[in-house]
C-alpha cells in the first residue's frame, strides 16, 4: 500500500468519525416535522384523558418525552469563540447532524437498533427514544466555515468561532 493510500484511509476514518453538517433549511423542516409529530401525540394523550381542558402543556410534555430523548446543553464563550456542550450518550458521530446558521444551532441525532429477538417480547423498559433535537440560541453570530465538533464518552462539543464585528465607517456629509 502506498503513502498516499494511507493517508487517504485516515481521512476518511477522521471524517466518519465526525457528525454530519447539513444545511439549515435541512434542520427546519426536520424540526418542524418533529413539532408535528408531538402535537399528534400530545392531542391523542389530550383525548386519552376525555378532553379535559388545562392539560395541554402535560400532554405535550409527555409526547415530547416520549417522542425524543433528552440532550442537556451548556453554552460557554470567550473573547473569540463559543463553545457548545450537549450530552448525546448512545450515539455515533455519523448518527448526529448539526447546522448553524447566524446564532442558531440545531443539533439532531438518529440511532436505530437492530437487536430485538422474534423468539422475545418486552415485558418492561425504560428506554424512550432513539432521537433527539436540540435548538439552541447561541449568545453571539458565528462563523459557518469553521466549526469544530468532537464526540467524546457521549459528549457532544462543538467550537463555534463568533463572526467579527463590522467595524465602524465614518460617513463624510457633503453639503449640496
Amino acid at each position: 500500500m502506498s503513502g498516499n493510500q494511507t493517508k487517504l484511509q485516515k481521512v476518511e476514518k477522521a471524517e466518519a468519525a465526525s457528525p454530519v453538517f447539513v444545511e439549515a433549511e435541512k434542520m427546519f423542516e426536520k424540526l418542524a416535522e418533529i413539532s408535528k409529530e408531538t402535537a399528534a401525540k400530545a392531542y391523542d394523550f389530550f383525548v386519552e384523558r376525555g378532553s379535559q381542558i388545562g392539560t395541554h402543556f402535560e400532554d405535550w410534555l409527555r409526547a415530547e418525552t416520549e417522542m425524543l430523548r433528552a440532550a442537556p446543553a451548556k453554552i460557554t464563550e470567550s473573547k473569540d469563540l463559543v463553545n457548545v456542550e450537549i450530552a448525546v450518550p448512545g450515539f455515533k458521530p455519523n448518527e448526529i447532524e448539526v447546522s448553524v446558521k447566524d446564532n442558531v444551532l440545531i443539533v439532531s441525532g438518529e440511532t436505530t437498533t437492530d437487536d430485538k429477538k422474534e423468539d422475545e417480547t418486552t415485558f418492561y423498559s425504560e428506554w424512550r427514544s432513539d432521537r433527539f433535537l436540540r435548538k439552541l440560541d447561541l449568545p453571539e453570530f458565528v462563523e459557518t466555515d469553521d466549526i469544530k465538533a468532537i464526540l467524546t464518552d457521549g459528549v457532544l462539543k462543538l467550537t463555534l468561532r463568533k463572526k467579527a464585528a463590522a467595524e465602524a465607517v465614518k460617513v463624510a456629509v457633503h453639503s449640496a
